[in-house]
C-alpha cells in the first residue's frame, strides 16, 4: 500500500521480511528515526527532529562520550555544556537541600538504580502529597522533544527543573518563597563555592537560574546505550540476544503483528508525541509515549503507574486497551493476534533494552 500523499514507499527494495529480518528491521529503525536509508541517499527528515532534537554543537568545552549511532544532544544556544557545570548539577540533583524540610532531593523521584524513576504508582513531595501521575525516567531525556507527560509545549531541560522546585499543585520539592534561604545555604558550603566559582565564573553565580542550567547538564549525559539490544545492534555481537529476542524484534517492527515501532520507534524507543490508549473509559486526555529502555526495571507502568506489571501492559495493547468504548482512543490502538509464543518472544525482546551498566555507573551515582 503506498504511502499518504502518494510518496515513495521508503522501504522500497529492501530485502523481504522472510528472508532478511535484520535487514528489514534497520530500514524500520531508520525511517522511524527519520531516514530513508533503503530508498537510495539517506536524507533527514522532519521526524528525525523531533524523535533526537539533535541539532547544535555548540558545547565546544565538552567532549561527549556518545555511542555509535547517536547525535549529539541538543544545547541551548546561549550557554555551553561544560565537565564543571555537569559536576556541579551531579550534586545539586543528590542534594535533599533542595527541598522545603530537607527530606527529597531530585534523585527521590529518579533513583538511578531504578532507570531514573522512583517504583512508585505516583511520584510524592517533600511534603508528603501524592501526585497525580507517576515520575518518568529520565533516561535519554536529552534526544527527547517533550519531557513531561502531559505538556507537549515544555521544550527545556532548564525550564522544567524549576518546575518540582517551586510548583505548588502539587508541591514537589516546595521552594517557592524560600529562595534566599536556599540560595544562604548552598553558599555556606565549600564544595558548592568552588563549583559555582568555576561552573559560573561571574559576579554572583548563586541564582536558580544557573541551578537550573548545572541540574540540566547533569542530566543530559544520562544516555542509556549499553544494553544487550545495543551490543546486539550496533556492537555487531549477534550472540548478546536470545533467539527468542531477535522473533521479538521482528515482532516489534512489523505490522499488523505487534507494530510497537509505530509509536515507539527510533533509538529513543519514543516518537515523543501524546497518545490516547484507552487506559480508562471516556478519558479524553493524552500522554507522551515513554522510553522503552529499561522498561523491565520501572514498573509500574502508564501515566498514572495503574498497570503493575511488564505482561499486564502486553496485555493491554494486545486487546487493544482495556477501555474499548472510549471514543478518544488513538486509532492505532487496535487488537493484536499474538500467540502465546509471540508474546514470549516479544517480553524477551525488551528485557534486552536493559542497561545494566547505567544501573551502577559511577558517573551518574551520588557524589555526597
Amino acid at each position: 500500500m503506498a504511502p499518504a500523499g502518494g510518496r515513495k514507499n521508503p522501504l522500497a527494495g529492501a530485502a523481504k521480511l522472510h528472508e532478511s529480518p535484520k535487514i528489514a528491521i534497520l530500514c524500520f529503525q531508520w525511517v522511524a528515526a527519520g531516514f530513508h536509508p533503503c530508498a537510495g541517499r539517506p536524507r533527514p527528515a522532519a521526524a528525525y527532529l523531533t524523535l533526537f532534537a539533535a541539532v547544535t554543537l555548540t558545547a565546544a568545552d565538552y567532549r561527549w562520550d556518545l555511542p555509535r549511532g547517536f547525535p549529539t544532544p541538543r544545547v541551548p544556544a546561549d550557554y555551553l555544556m561544560s565537565e564543571v557545570r555537569v559536576v556541579l548539577g551531579r550534586y545539586l540533583f543528590y542534594d535533599a537541600r533542595l527541598s522545603v524540610n530537607g527530606t527529597q532531593s531530585c534523585a527521590s523521584c529518579h533513583r538511578q538504580e531504578l532507570a531514573f524513576t522512583d517504583g512508585r504508582a505516583t511520584a510524592r513531595g517533600a511534603t508528603g502529597q501524592d501526585h497525580p501521575r507517576s515520575a518518568m525516567s529520565l533516561v535519554n531525556i536529552a534526544y527527547s522533544e517533550v519531557l513531561t507527560w502531559s505538556n507537549p509545549l515544555l521544550h527545556s531541560l532548564e525550564r522544567q527543573a524549576l518546575v518540582p522546585m517551586f510548583g505548588e499543585h502539587p508541591v514537589e520539592l516546595g521552594l517557592s518563597g524560600r529562595e534566599s534561604a536556599v540560595l544562604t545555604v548552598l553558599h555556606a558550603d565549600p564544595v558548592y563555592r568552588l563549583h559555582f566559582a568555576k561552573a559560573f565564573p561571574e559576579p554572583a553565580p548563586f541564582t536558580f537560574a544557573n541551578i537550573a542550567k548545572a541540574i540540566a547538564c547533569f542530566e543530559r549525559t544520562i544516555i542509556s546505550a549499553r544494553s544487550p539490544y545495543d551490543r546486539y545492534y550496533t556492537g555487531n555481537d549477534p550472540g548478546a540476544i536470545s533467539e527468542a529476542a531477535k522473533r521479538g524484534e521482528v515482532l516489534f517492527y512489523t505490522y499488523p503483528n505487534a507494530g510497537c515501532f509505530r509509536c515507539h520507534g527510533g533509538l529513543a524507543f519514543s516518537d515523543a508525541s501524546s497518545h490516547n490508549t484507552a487506559l480508562h473509559p471516556s478519558d479524553p486526555r493524552k500522554f507522551k509515549t515513554p522510553t522503552l529502555r529499561n522498561i523491565a526495571i520501572t514498573a509500574p507502568y502508564m501515566h498514572d503507574g495503574s498497570i503493575a506489571t511488564f505482561e499486564e501492559v502486553l496485555d493491554h495493547y494486545a486487546t487493544g486497551g482495556r477501555a474499548h468504548g472510549n471514543p478518544n482512543r488513538d486509532p492505532r490502538m487496535k487488537p493484536l493476534a499474538l500467540t502465546s509464543q509471540n508474546r514470549a518472544d516479544l517480553l524477551a525482546f525488551l528485557h534486552t533494552l536493559t542497561d545494566e551498566e547505567l544501573l551502577r555507573d559511577l558517573r551518574f551515582a551520588n557524589p555526597w
